[in-house]
């Protein structure tokens, strides 16, 4: 699985680093289809560092069989996840079930170092850096390729050039179907969009009705409130625009609207949405990725939890359209914020 990274070769004469596959930017024509994404983060055991044990492969099994039954198959994880442990599970599961890599579509994050006997906590979007920490992401999931390689965090080291051209010589290999961004806004994406010779497909960004920066942003322009809105407005229409699909991490609000909630809005919100799951016969837990799912940007929910039962509550959100009303939309969006629309 090595890969061979020379950072000279294959570069345009103004410094874009082009495919010279055939101009092949071929993906999986399944990379960003699934309305619900699994994402990994809680398997694989504790966050401190060492080995895994087998309870953790179980748990993690079930976790993965909880997730295909609701109709989910596109399971997100990231290198530094329990330190590389939820790659490891993960990839324990893949060798204990035949056939299941070629079932679903695995993605995986690369450029967060985590803090240790390397350095301070950092980011490292370097070409070596990149190409290294995918080589360990595939040998820990146990396959040969994966679908798509998301750059977990902007580094403001790192040599935009040198980050495609190695993005470009693990396309050309095969190792890496397609590539992405997390928590990057619009001009960030251009600037490395325009050095691939491949399209960017999907952007991961915190967004949820509790994590509300995102859909604030283009209402409170030329509000006092503005100020204090930290989203990068234009992402979603960006995104939108060039066939990005946006991901939100965070998507159930860590369980403040479904049973942790500690705020008068909070707790006005999961009234609200018991209720409506009621009316539609399903579970809050799909009422409230609708929420997500039904705006315009198309947006694709990424479930965190290691418990299958509350995987399971999610399986209406992965395999229905978005049941709510405009005027539904709205009245969770006013009872989340807890007060009215500017």
């Amino acid at each position: 699985m090595a890969a061979n990274l020379n950072v000279n070769e294959n570069v345009s004469a103004n410094g874009d680093a082009k495919s010279d596959a055939n101009g092949d930017a071929n993906t999986n024509a399944d990379i960003t289809g699934d309305r619900v994404l699994y994402g990994c983060m809680g398997l694989g055991g504790s966050w401190e560092p060492g080995p895994y044990e087998p309870a953790d492969i179980d748990a993690a099994e079930a976790a993965v069989e909880a997730a295909l039954d609701s109709g989910i198959t596109t399971f997100d994880h990231a290198d530094i996840y329990r330190h590389g442990k939820a790659e490891a599970v993960f990839g324990e599961v893949l060798a204990r079930t035949p056939g299941l890599r070629e079932r679903i579509t695995l993605q995986t994050k690369c450029g967060i170092r985590l803090a240790g006997e390397e350095g301070p906590g950092r980011y490292d979007l370097r070409g070596p850096s990149i190409v290294r920490r995918v080589e360990e992401s595939l040998t820990r999931l146990r396959t040969d390729v994966i679908d798509v390689l998301l750059l977990h965090r902007p580094d403001p080291l790192a040599d935009p050039d040198e980050t495609a051209v190695a993005l470009m010589s693990l396309h050309r290999q095969g190792l890496v179907r397609a590539f992405g961004v997390s928590n990057m806004g619009a001009p960030q994406i251009t600037a490395l969009q325009a050095r691939l010779d491949v399209p960017l497909v999907a952007n991961q960004l915190e967004m949820s009705l509790h994590s509300r920066d995102w859909v604030e942003a283009g209402v409170l322009l030329n509000t006092p409130a503005y100020a204090a809105n930290g989203f990068p407005f234009g992402t979603l229409e960006h995104c939108r625009d060039h066939g990005i699909r946006l991901q939100a991490w965070g998507a159930l609000a860590q369980g403040r609207f479904t049973g942790r909630q500690s705020t008068p809005a909070e707790h006005a919100t999961a009234d609200l949405l018991a209720a409506l799951a009621r009316k539609k016969d399903t579970t809050p837990e799909a009422v409230l990725l609708w929420w997500l799912a039904r705006h315009p940007a198309g947006i694709a929910p990424v479930i965190g939890s290691a418990r299958p039962e509350r995987i399971r509550a999610c399986r209406d959100a992965a395999v229905r359209e978005p049941d709510l009303t405009h005027e539904e939309w709205y009245e969770l969006w006013i009872t989340a914020r807890a007060t009215p629309l500017p």
